[in-house]
């Protein structure tokens, strides 16, 4: 199928579904799917349900609604308390499943409540192959995965979103703060906390792409190669160490390996991940 044939697949879907509730996070992802939906089924049938807490930074979350909004579509926020949940905050292999778990619980009973038809999400073809055990909450509530289903990629959907003018066609993924910490350190909301002031701190000096990853007292860094130079280079290594003291982190290193997406994963053996599916 070409990217035509896929778009035109994703409105069929929607079609079908007629109104729906949108769960919405302001990446590439749901940003395009909340798009085609309101253009394809018009604004009043659809909702966007954005979730606000300590595991999305504020900043992302305000851009986040000011994009629906231009959109013109109703947005709704949601807060849930997925650090009350002991399954969560442990942090064990299976932590994404009792976010979303708890997360489309909220949708689907708002979904009940307002009379639509149905919960979508913005996972894409290529989370078929990916360890995401939030799939699996989807399943648990009947949420829909429209972009997947029409064999939409991560490129497809960057491409689809130029073409559409959106905002968000070539920002990298942010997935929530939760993944920056290490697999078995609870996650707390200062934890969070830590990790979401020291990337704002490191997107201040000018990198786009990369993370901080916490170890507990250890922060990881996480860059391209190409960006080692800006944050060893001059004053930056100084002013890093610096902050990143200041916000409680023992020591301050800098992976050799680079940025990459999921890296925390890496300890999980086979077994864990197949466990967590």
């Amino acid at each position: 199928m070409n990217l035509k044939d896929k778009y035109n697949s994703l409105q069929k879907i929607l079609k079908k579904l007629d109104k729906v509730i949108v769960a919405y996070s302001g990446g590439v992802d749901s940003t395009l799917l909340l798009k085609v939906a309101v253009e394809t089924l018009d604004a009043e049938k659809v909702l966007a349900c954005i979730a606000e807490g300590p595991s999305l930074p504020q900043s992302q979350y305000l851009q986040a609604v000011e994009r629906a909004k231009n959109m013109g579509v109703d947005v709704r926020t949601v807060k849930p308390n997925e650090l009350a949940n002991v399954a969560y905050s442990a942090n064990r292999a299976d932590r994404c499943f009792h976010c979303k778990l708890h997360l489309y619980g909220i949708l689907a009973g708002i979904a009940r409540e307002q009379n639509f038809n149905c919960v979508i999400c913005g996972c894409n073809f290529d989370d078929k192959d990916d360890f995401r055990p939030g799939n699996r909450a989807a399943e648990v509530f009947g949420v829909r995965c429209p972009l997947m289903e029409a064999k939409l990629t991560k490129e497809d959907i960057r491409n689809l979103s130029r073409q559409m003018g959106l905002p968000t066609a070539d920002i990298p993924a942010s997935p929530c703060l939760a993944s920056r910490i290490a697999y078995g350190l609870e996650i707390t909301e200062q934890r969070l906390k830590q990790v979401g002031e020291a990337e704002e701190f490191m997107r201040g000096l000018g990198l786009v792409e990369f993370r901080v990853r916490h170890h507990d007292t250890i922060a990881r860094i996480e860059v391209h190669p190409k960006d080692m130079d800006k944050i060893m280079g001059g004053a930056n290594r100084s002013r890093i160490v610096e902050k990143l003291q200041e916000l409680g982190f023992k020591y301050v290193t800098i992976d050799l390996q680079g940025f990459r997406s999921g890296s925390m994963n890496e300890m999980l053996s086979e077994d864990q991940k197949q466990r967590s599916l």
